[in-house]
């Protein structure tokens, strides 16, 4: 008898453990749009509650469980569920849809605005930039109080990108606000960043409390990305600036100087890991951002966030935000994506979202390797550092410590090189797994003097500059084959790499860089995407200065303005270009601007669907 009720209480305690160890994931409950004034806040979040108490055992379960509830544009929530809460959820009246969120997103200039003619500075096309004896930006007023929302992973306000010396007051339409938090205040919002935001609540769910040393809990970017993509689009006109080293030096301007910036940061430094690595953006975080910005008065939303596959529509928490963007006229640009050559893999194939991809400008910085048979290679690099003679060249394949995998061995991993075979020589690596800067990185760690990166052929001609940590540059595929003939057909193969220089007018330009992701779009093949392209290649803007040239913790260097590649670069070109339409035509629809950007404009000229489109 004793044992059967030790047996009884003991299973009522086992049995809420087990219940409450199911795992619970964040889902998002979408209910579609808000009624305009039919709730107030209060009433809309104790509805979306309310459907949390139909599965959850109490109220202050229910309380709890809820991240984010959107009160805006965006009916809908965020909350805590096992999966069997959620299939309860997915059965009741109102409800469009409830799926998990998808978590961890990421994110993905001197020269580029005048290559596509919208520099006053374009020496070679400056007069064709005039209309009736007034240059295309005075004509849009440099995007003069259009409002561009970037959602990214926030600012770094002091770069003098975002002065707002000049500007007239903050335009009366703003609702928005500028959040205070770590490092970050009411006074770093001015009249050019005139609102800031941070959304936390499904990173923090996921890994905990930010951590101090990794990321600012505030508006403030650790990273860089987020100061990047918004001096691109938005970056007031700054003469005499270079990327580290002294590279593509001159005067680096926003494609709309004039415009003001709010800046929404829901991505965020991916804890235990190195800023070169990215950032997480979580869906519940991007959509309440999303909402913020629809309902605070932005007129362009740039987002440089894609998926790691294509999401169907009713599943993606960017497309589902821009569909309630479209309707109040409000037009979002993404980025397409960084998962070419392969196709099918491109983000953002929503119709109503302009998707970019990645195009090259007319910019190159030949850094030469002069081989001991009197061969020079032409590569590019962004790195500074001289070699004083010839070093002895190997191939990254034949110096790898036992053990590495063979499909890798000349990609140079991190703790894949063995010092004995490498100290004092010229390393060759070639593309692949791991990130550029890594395989430099542990070339210099195992005692290289140089390092040599050679395309894969699926890189083909593009070269993506990097600022590494050694006397470095990057071959394309075809030199790359060279260069390795070489090593194998001398007995002691000898090579000096020479520091980068900028050129001017290189050509071919422009041609699609080959990480740009692809169509098809899987999700309806019946809308073509990519829409658009722009300068994504070795892009120049604005850094914040808490991160190195190469993120690389190793690097201690610091700079304001860097050399970046990405669809991430390509996409607030076309908000800063979208911008200055706006600026002359604000009645335009957003069909109207996204007409006229991807049918009148050609591979320099931006500026002709100013002045030349028609319509209706």
């Amino acid at each position: 008898m004793k044992s059967t009720i030790s047996c009884f209480l003991l299973l009522l305690i086992v049995v809420p453990i087990l219940a409450s160890s199911v795992e619970k994931k964040v889902y998002i409950v979408y209910l579609g749009q808000h009624n305009n004034g039919e709730k107030a806040f209060h009433e809309i979040e104790k509805t979306h509650i309310s459907y949390l108490l139909s599965v959850k055992e109490s109220e202050e379960d229910a309380k709890s469980s809820l991240l984010y509830s959107y009160k805006h544009s965006i009916n809908g929530f965020a909350a805590k569920l096992t999966p069997d809460e959620a299939s309860k959820l997915s059965g009741m009246d109102g409800l469009l849809s409830v799926f998990p969120s998808h978590g961890k997103h990421s994110v993905q200039t001197t020269r580029s605005w005048e290559f596509v003619g919208l520099d006053e500075g374009d020496s070679y096309s400056w007069e064709k930039l005039k209309m009736g004896g007034e240059d295309l930006l005075s004509k849009a007023k440099h995007g003069k109080n259009v409002i561009i929302g970037v959602m990214d992973s926030g600012v770094w306000p002091e770069s003098p990108s975002f002065s707002d010396q000049g500007m007239d007051p903050t335009p009366k339409s703003w609702k928005g606000i500028c959040q205070g938090g770590v490092a970050f205040n009411s006074s770093n919002c001015n009249k050019k960043i005139i609102g800031a935001r941070y959304y936390v609540k499904g990173f923090q769910n996921a890994y905990g409390p930010v951590n101090a040393t990794e990321d600012y809990l505030s508006p403030r970017d650790i990273d860089g990305h987020g100061t990047h993509t918004a001096s691109t689009a938005a970056g007031r006109q700054v003469s005499d600036v270079a990327a580290f080293g002294g590279f593509a030096k001159g005067t680096a301007s926003g494609g709309a100087p004039l415009a003001r910036l709010a800046i929404y940061k829901a991505c965020w430094a991916i804890p235990n890991q190195p800023k070169a690595d990215g950032n997480t953006c979580f869906d519940e975080d991007m959509l309440a951002a999303l909402d913020d910005a629809i309902a605070d008065g932005v007129h362009i939303l740039s987002v440089s966030i894609g998926t790691a596959k294509p999401l169907p529509f009713e599943h993606d928490v960017i497309g589902l935000a821009a569909l309630e963007a479209a309707k109040r006229n409000i037009l979002v640009v993404c980025s397409a994506g960084n998962s070419g050559p392969a196709p099918g893999t491109l983000s953002n194939p929503a119709p109503w979202i302009i998707t970019v991809g990645a195009s090259s400008l007319d910019r190159a910085f030949f850094a030469p390797v002069k081989l001991g048979n009197g061969l020079k290679l032409i590569g590019q690099s962004v790195t500074p550092y001289k070699m004083k003679k010839m070093s002895p060249l190997v191939y990254a394949g034949d110096v790898v410590v036992p053990g590495v995998p063979q499909n890798v061995t000349g990609q140079c991993l991190p703790g894949s090189l063995d010092p004995n075979k490498v100290k004092g020589k010229i390393v060759v690596c070639t593309r692949g797994a791991g990130l550029r800067v890594g395989k430099g990185l542990e070339v210099k760690r195992v005692g290289g003097v140089g390092f040599v990166l050679a395309n894969a052929k699926a890189n083909g001609n593009e070269i993506a500059c990097d600022a590494h940590l050694l006397p470095a540059t990057a071959l394309t595929y075809d030199s790359g084959i060279k260069i390795l003939e070489y090593i194998n057909s001398t007995k002691n193969p000898m090579a000096v790499v020479s520091p980068g220089r900028t050129v001017l007018k290189y050509k071919p330009a422009p041609f699609m860089a080959g990480f740009t992701s692809r169509g098809p779009n899987v999700v309806d093949p019946n809308i073509l995407k990519p829409d658009i392209t722009a300068p994504g290649l070795n892009i120049l803007a604005a850094w914040s200065e808490a991160s190195s040239p190469s993120k690389l913790p190793e690097d201690k260097r610091s700079v304001k303005y860097n050399i970046y590649s990405g669809t991430s670069m390509s996409c607030p070109h076309v908000s800063g270009a979208a911008a200055l339409l706006k600026a002359i035509h604000p009645d335009w629809s957003i069909a109207a601007i996204k007409s006229a950007l991807m049918t009148t404009g050609n591979i320099l000229k931006f500026r002709d669907m100013i002045f030349t489109r028609s319509v209706p």
